[in-house]
């Protein structure tokens, strides 16, 4: 919980309908294994104290008089538990019947939520029950559908109870709730399932908790409950802003539990003006000394299942190249021309040209891939540029820059054996210049081939490689770039060899050449491991995480291949790289936001090119 990770388990106790005695030992046998390892929350599924499919014999007070007995020695049970456990039963009160979720924890019942809608034709439903208190087991309990449950002292702790059909209302409990403050919703449920059931429910959970970038823990009923007219399939579902984290075996009323990230997510406009309309109850207990229970990817852009991983990466081609498509029929270009190195990038942002070329009916001529070799390039590359443009099938020009750079060197006074930082820049300048140039010669446009990972390090020199009239890669990290190119050579076998060979190009911008005693440049020995920086760049800009909270996912999900002070290192390197680069963000071209983060100026990110980086600095603010 130091992390903002709550231990979340979701449990079907095996029911005998109306036997409240029985369920209460089965529940409290349930609480004492998810105690064992840690859990800080515990949800049970719809009136499982009594079962939910005892039909009218609800309307018996025999019967809810026996579930309130069981819920005391439910939290009796509680008291020397460190976790909020969450179970279903009906409660009378007022003269009306509710099916309800209570919430007990350290020997208390900390609330009463009921259930919004109607069910089985013998409860009342909550939304018209808008008690403040009731009398029940005992003492004055908080009770209403608006409540949500927050940790004294982590506020991130927050969950909301939502009760089974509940979930299809036109407004759902949980969308009035996580907009309220709760990161956690707890569905307690009792659906029926029918053939292909299970999968519809995944689904939706999952949807849910991606549209509203919370966590669903959703606990189900299972065997145990009456047959009569339905089956149970103790379907238990953990389910963190869209991924599943843990599932249940259907039949089986396995419990599941997982780590989930309790703290807020980045506030979208509406919920930062929202008005707090939510009452909260307060539980507390101390924290559990827990070690972290949890996969965390190292390449959290890719999805999680390797089988979605080449339909996933195809889709991305062609979204590129439908944007593409689009800017050249609106544009009227009769080329579009880009620069190739023999790299990823350029790589990749050829292939998106050909896609959308043969979208709209361009002439694969009419693609020039204009190859600019200079001081650093290799032979290796310039091949594979060639071979690439000549696979493809479209122009391929080569246009040698270095006498135009030494002229240029010559124009300033600078030495051209001086290899600093203009020396570089230079070349990216004169690059950018001649291939505008060309575009405009042939009546088109320069595509920009700069990734998602470089913008957000600012690794591109200002109006060289970092402009250009359209860049298809705005929003492509380079860990996706890869395997994009990789799901293309599949799709494309006469461009296999070729591709297979760029995809083992180190990374270079090739700008300074091999000298005695020193080697070629690799980018990652420069700025440093892409693979740590595009998952720095996720959990920053996609997640909202704090510099210590990336740090300690980093040391988690690349625990045994970097060690943790080269991970401080390298997130100490992005996070300065990033605030000295905004001004080059600022006033970045048109890109289509393809991917999960964008840094477009124009809506997806916006950040003052001033920011302090001292602040966001890990470890050092004061």
């Amino acid at each position: 919980m130091e992390h903002g990770f709550v231990r979340a388990a979701a449990a079907t106790p095996r029911v005998k309908p109306t036997d409240c005695g029985h369920n209460a030992a089965a529940i409290i046998n349930l609480m004492e294994q998810a105690s064992a390892v840690g859990c800080d929350l515990l949800a049970l599924p719809e009136l499982c104290v009594t079962g939910a499919t005892c039909g009218d014999l609800f309307l018996n007070a025999h019967l809810t008089d026996g579930a309130e007995e069981a819920l005391l020695k439910i939290v009796k049970a509680s008291q020397n538990k460190k976790m909020a456990v969450v179970a279903g039963l009906p409660v009378r009160t007022r003269g009306r019947l509710f099916n309800c979720a209570a919430v007990v924890c350290g020997g208390k019942l900390v609330g009463i939520a009921p259930k919004a809608g109607t069910s089985g034709g013998v409860f009342s439903p909550g939304d018209r029950a808008n008690f403040e208190t009731i009398e029940f087991c005992g003492g004055e309990v908080p009770f209403g559908a608006d409540l949500i449950f927050c940790h004294l002292t982590k506020k991130d702790f927050a969950f909301a109870v939502e009760i089974g059909s509940d979930f299809y209302l036109p407004t759902p409990p949980s969308s009035l709730s996580v907009p309220e403050g709760a990161r956690i919703v707890v569905n307690i449920s009792a659906l029926r399932d029918r053939a292909f059931g299970p999968a519809k429910w995944r689904g939706a959970v999952s949807c849910q908790s991606e549209r509203l970038a919370c966590v669903y823990v959703c606990a189900c009923a299972g065997l145990g409950e009456s047959t009569t007219d339905a089956v149970y399939s103790g379907h238990n579902l953990i389910v963190e802003d869209g991924e599943i984290v843990a599932e249940a075996k259907l039949f089986e009323n396995e419990t599941v539990r997982a780590d989930v990230d309790s703290e807020s997510a980045p506030l979208s406009p509406e919920t930062r003006t929202k008005k707090n309309s939510s009452r909260r109850a307060a539980f507390y207990f101390d924290e559990n000394e827990n070690d972290l229970e949890r996969r965390l990817s190292t390449r959290p852009f890719l999805p999680d299942r390797e089988e979605d991983l080449e339909a996933y990466c195809l889709e991305t081609l062609m979204m590129q190249s439908a944007g593409l498509a689009q800017r050249i029929e609106a544009t009227g270009a009769e080329s579009v021309v880009v620069a190739v190195s023999g790299g990823l990038d350029s790589t990749l942002a050829l292939l998106v040209a050909v896609e959308a070329a043969l979208r709209t009916g361009l002439d694969l001529k009419n693609i020039r891939a204009l190859s600019m070799p200079c001081f650093g390039t290799s032979f290796r590359t310039r091949r594979n540029a060639r071979l690439l443009a000549e696979s493809l099938g479209v122009t391929f020009v080569e246009i040698e820059i270095g006498e135009a750079v030494r002229g240029h060197f010559e124009d300033i006074g600078r030495e051209p054996d001086d290899y600093g930082v203009v020396y570089e820049n230079a070349q990216a300048r004169e690059r950018t210049q001649v291939a505008m140039d060309y575009a405009a010669l042939h009546k088109g446009f320069m595509v920009g081939t700069g990734d998602l990972s470089e913008l957000a390090l600012g690794f591109a020199t200002y109006g060289g490689d970092h402009m250009s009239m359209y860049n298809v890669n705005a929003s492509i990290p380079k860990t996706l770039i890869r395997p994009v190119i990789s799901a293309a050579a599949k799709k494309r076998a006469g461009l296999r060899d070729v591709l297979e060979d760029i995809l083992r190009t180190p990374i270079s911008p090739e700008l300074l050449p091999e000298r005695e005693g020193v080697g070629a440049q690799e980018t990652e020995s420069i700025v440093g491991p892409y693979e740590l920086h595009d998952f720095f760049i996720y959990h920053m800009l996609k997640r909202g995480k704090s510099p210590e909270k990336i740090f300690y996912l980093a040391c988690g999900a690349f625990n045994g291949k970097y060690e943790r002070g080269e991970i401080k290192k390298w997130l100490e390197v992005f996070l300065r790289r990033f605030f000295a680069g905004q001004f080059k963000r600022s006033c970045s071209p048109d890109g289509p936001a393809v991917g999960q983060v964008s840094l477009s100026p124009r809506g997806f990110w916006r950040m003052p090119s001033d920011a302090s980086a001292k602040f966001w600095q890990f470890g050092k603010r004061d």
